[in-house]
């Protein structure tokens, strides 16, 4: 019997010696894989920044307004335009060097650069599809009871207005789901949902007040639970929020939520409630592109820029990043910190009135 040394080995059909890993050593836990950075990048523009642009198409116009003088240009955009320019910087400003990698480009370069981003962009709604498709059964079932009847986690037929809970939470607001008509032409298809009549899922409390229709509007506990799953982590849902959770949002040195990310939770919460199988921007059923745009119309709308500040800030503050704040820190008083800087402040003065005698 011959010693072998480290592992065990035997010859190839070459003569070469085939080394076997040692059964006394782990080894890898998985194969080394290697992503893009435009791909890592792609997915938090996705989520963060706008969920549903045509990323080539977006770079090829924002390279020929940026030719053309970039701001100097604004005024003579349409709205549109203007929102689409506005998605260029921000992507621009999301990707380190890559307005003078576009600059450099050929348009077919432009267009593969585009296509990684895109494939980013793809990927984390994918993720997010799935990961939320079996945990949002868990956040609507009432604690210590089960839904009647069962919905299965990994099956979306028994969902949308096919089932109670389900077709409650997606009733448009406006609409009552306890009417035995309204519920019965929801559910055969008689009353069609276009994405910008919002369901009442989307209000704290899931409920709708016609004459106050901004109250309790994007601040529903089934949103909470799917921004934390999205953002900060699964783990995260039932637990207090610290500061130093891992998870995308930290990930992409995301301290504060952004209009786009609650348009893209609540797109994702709408389409796991539906019995829809596979999200599809041209879906005419779930219609969520619509959906997705008639919110982020709303929360751009400067006439109603005092209400979307109380929002993020709601969301900012008792929601997802509790260390938000839009005023400057000063070091608690007496503190050491505190008092290390009034020293230094003093040595500074004392050293500037010398140097100036």
């Amino acid at each position: 019997m011959s010693n072998s040394g480290e592992g065990d080995s035997s010859r190839t059909a070459t003569g070469q010696k085939r080394i076997y890993p040692s059964a006394l050593e782990l080894g890898p836990r998985k194969k080394p894989t290697t992503q893009d950075p435009l791909v890592h990048r792609g997915r938090h523009f996705g989520r963060a920044v706008h969920a549903f642009c045509n990323v080539p198409t977006l770079l090829t116009n924002g390279i020929v307004l940026l030719s053309e003088g970039g701001g100097d240009t604004l005024e003579s955009l349409t709205v549109d335009e203007r929102k689409e320019f506005a998605a260029f910087r921000e992507l621009l400003r999301a990707v380190p060097g890559l307005e003078s990698r576009l600059l450099a480009s050929s348009e077919e370069e432009v267009v593969e650069i585009g296509e990684l981003i895109q494939k980013g962009i793809n990927g984390a709604r994918a993720d997010d599809t799935k990961g939320m498709k079996g945990a949002i059964i868990d956040w609507i079932t009432p604690k210590g009871q089960s839904l009647s009847p069962h919905i299965p986690r990994n099956v979306k037929s028994g969902r949308g207005f096919n089932h109670e809970r389900t077709g409650a939470l997606l009733c448009p607001a406006g609409l009552d789901w306890t009417n035995i008509q309204t519920r019965t032409k929801l559910m055969n298809g008689e009353i069609q949902v276009p994405g910008d009549q919002w369901p009442v899922f989307l209000y704290a409390d899931y409920s709708y007040d016609p004459e106050d229709p901004w109250n309790g509007l994007l601040r529903s506990g089934l949103l909470v639970s799917a921004y934390k799953h999205i953002f900060t982590s699964p783990s995260s849902v039932d637990q207090e929020p610290k500061a130093t959770r891992s998870g995308n949002a930290r990930i992409h040195g995301m301290r504060c939520v952004t209009k786009a990310s609650i348009a893209y939770v609540a797109t994702q919460t709408r389409f796991s409630l539906t019995s829809a199988q596979v999200f599809s921007r041209t879906d005419l059923i779930t219609d969520s592109e619509r959906f997705y745009s008639s919110i982020m119309e709303l929360l751009d709308d400067p006439d109603e820029s005092d209400e979307v500040d109380q929002l993020i800030t709601w969301w900012n503050s008792r929601q997802i990043f509790p260390l938000y704040t839009t005023t400057e820190r000063l070091p608690s008083k007496n503190s050491a910190l505190a008092r290390i800087r009034q020293k230094r402040a003093a040595y500074k003065e004392l050293h500037d009135t010398h140097r100036d005698s």
